[in-house]
């Protein structure tokens, strides 16, 4: 279990390094996943988790809000 939380803990960290610029939803989703993770004992995976999710999510709301802007022009 500990070897599998190295793995996530650092695939989540090159996931933010090679995207800083774009850090949008990672630190709220971070944070949730990480409170989330803190009950069921694994943290850091909660986090790296919810950092992913996060991202996805704020790239899924900004792609929504770009094709609204679109279909009003």
């Amino acid at each position: 279990m500990r070897k599998l939380s190295l793995i996530v803990l650092t695939a989540g960290i090159l996931m933010s390094v090679t995207s800083q610029v774009e850090a949008k939803g990672c630190l709220k989703g971070a944070a949730v996943g990480g409170v989330a993770g803190h009950m069921a004992h694994h943290g850091v995976a909660g986090a790296a988790a919810g950092c992913a999710v996060g991202h996805h999510m704020a790239n899924k709301k900004q792609k929504e809000a770009d094709s609204k802007k679109q279909q009003s022009q």
